[in-house]
Parts: C-alpha cells; structure tokens; sequence
C-alpha cells in the first residue's frame, strides 16, 4: 500500500484498485481509520480526537490531489505523493 504522506506521527496511504467511495487510510500508533474523500468524514475504525482533526484538515486542503490518487491508484498507477501539514 503506497504511502502518501505522513505528519505528526500519522501515515496516509492507499490502496491499489480500491472499492468505492473514494477514501484513504490513515494510521496514528495503534489506532486506524477509513477517510472517504468526497465527504471528509471517517467512515471505518477510529483516531484520536486530535489526530482525527489534523487528517481532516489536511485532506480538506488536499481534496483535489487525493481524489487525483485514487483514480491513479484505480488504474494500478502509483499515487503521487502529498505535502504534509504543516
């Protein structure tokens, strides 16, 4: 699974040929959660409160570039990679 990014700790990847809808992973220590991109929200597993809001905010900056990376990663490409937060 590429990773995208990472930041304070947290890691952002995808997967290659995914299910819909368009979303990421995010891993924080032991904790993991599904990010659909479109809605901003979780929609799988969990992060902590503070972790939660900073994948938030990042992909609320970086909407465009990630729903880029998923159709890249639909195609079996690799995804580009995404600044981090900062």
């Amino acid at each position: 699974m590429p990773t995208i990014s990472m930041f304070y700790g947290i890691i952002i990847q995808m997967f290659w040929d995914e299910h819909a809808p368009p979303h990421f992973h995010a891993s924080y220590a032991e904790y993991k959660a599904v990010i659909e991109i479109k809605a901003l929200r979780i929609i799988e597993g969990e992060l902590p409160r503070r972790a939660a809001q900073l994948v938030l905010d990042w992909a609320e900056l970086h909407q465009a570039e990630l729903l880029a990376d998923w159709e890249l990663c639909k195609n079996n490409r690799h995804p580009e990679a995404i600044a981090p937060l900062k």
